[in-house]
This record gives structure tokens, C-alpha cells and sequence, in this order.
């Protein structure tokens, strides 16, 4: 039993203990895809510190009486429960692996000590068909130290247990003891450019088409709603640009290592109304979309960076990979048959299309 998995390491029999987001990494990580370096912290790790807390059945017994539709009731149980992962103590064994791990990292990237990670939820019911969890637990960006990255480690497994996820929850019917957390520890990426790719048009379902969306640092400016990503529509097979809408990017998401922080910048000169891609990354991203596509067998909503601290043609990144939940799980309607005097009528008015 391993607290955690360094992507590479990781065999698709420890995929079911790396939740959504780190099986995928992982998975990618495999096919020798450009994804960052980095480890979960998986499901065992979680499952240990709820056994030897003794918080499991506690929490389970809350989180059955909380009644969502009392708002008030909810919240309150919901910090409640928070409360109690973020106060209690890790096992030794537990915390001492985590460590371990994350001064390996820092060697990986050349690095003694301090390396500034992503820190990432990856819970074992997200990124299902079924039920999309995208959004529903938290992401910490720019984590420097193994004191900071415990924290925040456990403010991903606190994150299960906002209102919203256990609202969520309850009413896609899953089962709380079904849920587990993994947390992703991921190198972190200067960004230049950030944003998503959808192998498909997420308007009308279209898998003709790739839909790219970017701006300029982090994507977390694109995510929070405070900035209008460029939007871009390429033809999948031949990557012609059929549409490119370009927007005022007026602020940006940077690292501030200093302060070992992410800070929001405004862009004050011309580089807020200009792309922030150029012809040749786009198409070099929607190779690589047609790649993760292939690789997963179904479309997908990717997201990406283009890493400043890389040369040109080396730099795109891939953070996250999940499956499209919307258009990819609409059932083909069956076409009615027409019987009796309806189906009679039907092809003496429209004796062509009643033979189809």
C-alpha cells in the first residue's frame, strides 16, 4: 500500500487510487505526453488519516443527517466538517512519505529545495460520464515548502466537504463512503499562455471541430470569469482556422516568486488586444488534442500551458485531460415507426423518406 505515486510510476492497476485528475496524468504521463512532473498523494493516504483520526464514522453520521435544502444547516455541518480534517494531525507515516516525495520532486526539477508546486484535488468519483466534478474541489497554485504543501494538501481532502460537493452529491445519488480523495502534486508552470481544448464543439457537438480557448499567464483569470479568453474554432482534419475572436485580455495571472504567491497583473499595453496564440501553436495544440483524443478513444476537454521558462516548439504543457460530459453522453434518438393509418398516410404523402 503506497501513500503516494510518481506519475511515471504509476500502473493503470493504481489508477482507481489516484482519483480522476491523477489517473489521467498518469495515464498520459505513460504515453510519454508533455505533462509536468509530479505525484498523488493517493486514496490510502486519505483512507489512513480518516482511520487512525477516528473521524471516519463521524463524518459519515454528519453528512447523512445534513438536509441541502435547509441552506443554513448545510453550510454550518459543512464547516463543521472541514473543520476537523484541517485541525487534526497527520499519521507520521503518512506525512513522512509525502515528504520524501516532494523533496524528490525538487531534485527532478533541479531543484534542493522549495520547488513552487500546483496542488490539485483529484477525487475518485470526479471526471466519471456521468457525473461531472469539474470545479468541485479545489486547486492551490505556486505551494512552496513541505510545511505549506501538508496544508494544502489537506485543504483538498476539506474540499470534499464544501456545501456545494455535498450538495452535489446527494443529488447525483453517489454514495458518501464511495468518495475518496487523491491530491495531485505537480510541478508548477511559468504560463504564458494558458487555456482549454475541447476535441469538439461544445455548442452543437461537432467532432469535426477542435475548440481552443487562451489567454495570457495562468488559466485561472479564464476560470474565475475575469477575463474573455481568444476563442478559436479549427477544422480537425486539415487544422484551417475557421474562426479566431480575439478579446481584451486586460489583467493576467503570473507567479510573484518573491512572495511565493500567484498575483493578478494588468496588461496596460497593446499585448491586451493581441493574440495570445499564434497560427503555428494552435495547430501544434490541436495536434496534440488529436493525440490525447486517440488516447483516451473519446473527446476530451484538455487543459494546457504554454511554459515561458521553455524554448519555442518545447513549451506546451498539458495540465489536465477529462472526458466531454455533455454532447459525448446524449443518446441517439431512435427514429419512431409509423403503424396503422398514420403509417399509410405517411408514405402515400412521402413515399421517398418513408423507405429510410
Amino acid at each position: 500500500m503506497k501513500y503516494t505515486l510518481f506519475f511515471k510510476e504509476a500502473s493503470p492497476e493504481d489508477y482507481p487510487t489516484l482519483g480522476g485528475k491523477g489517473a489521467s496524468l498518469a495515464s498520459m504521463s505513460a504515453a510519454d505526453l508533455p505533462v509536468p512532473v509530479g505525484f498523488s498523494v493517493t486514496t490510502h493516504a486519505y483512507a489512513d488519516y480518516l482511520k487512525k483520526s477516528g473521524m471516519f464514522n463521524e463524518i459519515m453520521d454528519i453528512v447523512n443527517c445534513i438536509e441541502c435544502t435547509d441552506i443554513d444547516h448545510l453550510n454550518e455541518n459543512s464547516a463543521i466538517l472541514r473543520k476537523m480534517i484541517m485541525d487534526s494531525y497527520l499519521p507520521e507515516s503518512v506525512e513522512a512519505t509525502i515528504k520524501e516525495s516532494y523533496a524528490k520532486l525538487c531534485q527532478m526539477a533541479g531543484m534542493e529545495k522549495d520547488l513552487p508546486v500546483a496542488v490539485r484535488s483529484s477525487a475518485t468519483a470526479e471526471d466519471l460520464p456521468d457525473a461531472s466534478f469539474a470545479g468541485q474541489q479545489d486547486t492551490y497554485l505556486w505551494v512552496v515548502g513541505e510545511e505549506e504543501l501538508i496544508v494544502h494538501i489537506k485543504k483538498c481532502w476539506a474540499s470534499l466537504y464544501t456545501s456545494r460537493a455535498i450538495n452535489y452529491r446527494k443529488n447525483q445519488g453517489i454514495p458518501e463512503d464511495d468518495v475518496l480523495m487523491s491530491v495531485v502534486v505537480q510541478k508548477m508552470v511559468n504560463a504564458r499562455t494558458a487555456g482549454v481544448a475541447m476535441t469538439m464543439n461544445p455548442t452543437n457537438g461537432d467532432r469535426s471541430k477542435i475548440v481552443i480557448d487562451s489567454t495570457w499567464g495562468l488559466g485561472e483569470a479564464v476560470v474565475s470569469g475575469e477575463v474573455t479568453p481568444d476563442h478559436f474554432m479549427v477544422d480537425k482534419i486539415m487544422l484551417d482556422i475557421i474562426s479566431s475572436n480575439i478579446h481584451d485580455k486586460h489583467i493576467e495571472h503570473v507567479p510573484d516568486p518573491v512572495n511565493r504567491c500567484v498575483v493578478t497583473r494588468e496588461i496596460t499595453d497593446e499585448r491586451a488586444k493581441e493574440p495570445s496564440l499564434t497560427e503555428k501553436e494552435i495547430r501544434d495544440i490541436c495536434k496534440i488534442a488529436k493525440v490525447i483524443e486517440k488516447h483516451y478513444k473519446c473527446p476530451q476537454d484538455i487543459e494546457w500551458a504554454l511554459d515561458a521558462d521553455l524554448p519555442d516548439g518545447e513549451n506546451f504543457t498539458l495540465l489536465q485531460s477529462r472526458p466531454e460530459t455533455v454532447w459525448s453522453q446524449k443518446k441517439v434518438e431512435t427514429k419512431k415507426v409509423k403503424i396503422g393509418m398514420e403509417g399509410i398516410l405517411n408514405t402515400l404523402m412521402n413515399p421517398i423518406s418513408s423507405k429510410k
